[in-house]
């Protein structure tokens, strides 16, 4: 059975976060998660496109009558 453990490596060492596994020895396999706290990048757009955008009508109410949607009949 397959249980699961978690760990750091860090110097060579292994530091058990959880409970250490009771195994005098053990095959194991590695999974190495990269280092997540870095700051993502929040993408911005084109300067080019600034003040161009425009809203076309309502943003609340439909577009089209209730009576028109084809989905509800």
């Amino acid at each position: 059975m397959l249980k699961s453990y978690e760990a750091i490596f860090e110097n060579g060492q292994i530091k058990w976060l959880t409970s250490e596994p009771k195994v005098s020895s053990a095959r194991v396999i590695v999974t190495i998660l990269e280092d997540t706290t870095l700051a993502v990048k929040r993408r911005t757009p084109p300067p080019s496109i600034a003040g161009k955008g425009r809203t076309l009508g309502d943003l609340v109410s439909p577009v089209i009558e209730e009576q028109d949607w084809e989905c509800l009949k």
